[in-house]
């Protein structure tokens, strides 16, 4: 059986106004080809819907039972046209995100490669700043949703956690504590360390892990970011302890990355929104692709 929906289309508009001419002016078709729509449909079919006098147009027995089913198909193709558009209209657009440096560094490029093989045409504005600058952007709605670290509590956001990452040692290839398997925070008391400043969530977490610790390594050197600390040790001036997604990988050429022991120090980093926000297509599709990733890797 082949019935085209034009056919359905031509049925249900005579059936609705009981006239050829009405039913060809509202789905601007000659009266004549109409009428061949509807002919091809009996023909399909096997039987006559509709009965013709020189005055009106009436449903037989037949076609009174089928003219819901012809309007039901009708409504399922609009709906799943609909579907389509909302899915085309995710395939472009723009995603706002706000971003801790270190997630912004290794993480989220990582993840944004593999959303724009699928969605190719979707722009980012990515905002790399500090966690209570994240969180003001997303309370701000200047952003569609920030990454940053669990503890920029405010109880008008929620935090979707995606990784819980420890922190390791970093050195040089080249420094004492290169080959070894794991070392101790205490340790770290004999080398130069390299760590951030008093107002950084990364170093908030440290000094909390570390408050009863007896030995704990001193700062030699201070810096604002995660990077520039990198940096220093990549000159070898030091060592540092950063969280791992801000580390190169393991083929890096002069800077390796050994776990940090007794304690095991990890933060938590995770998405924060404002619940009920409405974002764009686009910004909830890599929303969601953030979430299923991390969710089947952990």
């Amino acid at each position: 059986m082949n019935i085209d929906l034009e056919d359905l289309r031509a049925f249900v508009a005579t059936a609705d106004t009981q006239s050829f001419r009405a039913a060809a002016d509202i789905i601007h078709l000659s009266q004549p080809a109409l009428t061949r729509r509807i002919q091809k449909l009996e023909a399909s079919l096997g039987v006559a819907l509709l009965e013709r006098t020189t005055r009106r147009v009436s449903l037989t027995a037949v076609g009174r039972d089928f003219l819901p089913r012809a309007r039901r198909l009708l409504d399922d193709l609009e709906t799943s046209l609909l579907s389509v558009r909302e899915i085309a209209a995710k395939r472009s657009g723009l995603v706002s995100i706000a971003c801790i440096p270190t997630a912004a560094y290794y993480f989220l490029p990582e993840v944004m490669s593999a959303f724009t093989k699928d969605y190719p045409s979707i722009r980012f504005r990515i905002v790399d700043v500090g966690a209570n600058e994240v969180l003001q952007s997303v309370l701000n709605r200047e952003v569609d949703f920030g990454i940053t670290l669990l503890g920029a509590d405010d109880p008008d956001v929620a935090f979707d956690p995606l990784v819980e990452e420890p922190f390791l040692l970093a050195c040089r290839r080249d420094h004492p504590l290169a080959g070894r398997a794991s070392v101790s925070w205490d340790e770290l008391a004999d080398h130069r360390f390299i760590t951030v400043g008093r107002t950084s969530g990364n170093r908030l977490i440290m000094d909390l892990a570390l408050a009863r610790a007896e030995v704990r390594p001193r700062p030699f050197f201070e810096v604002q970011h995660l990077s520039t600390s990198l940096g220093l040790v990549d000159a070898g001036l030091g060592v540092a302890a950063l969280p791992r997604m801000s580390l190169p990988g393991d083929q890096h050429p002069t800077i390796a990355a050994i776990p940090l022991v007794a304690p095991e120090v990890t933060r938590t980093v995770g998405i924060v929104r404002v619940p009920g926000s409405s974002r764009s297509p686009a910004a909830e599709q890599f929303y969601g692709m953030l979430l299923s990733r991390w969710q089947a890797e952990g």
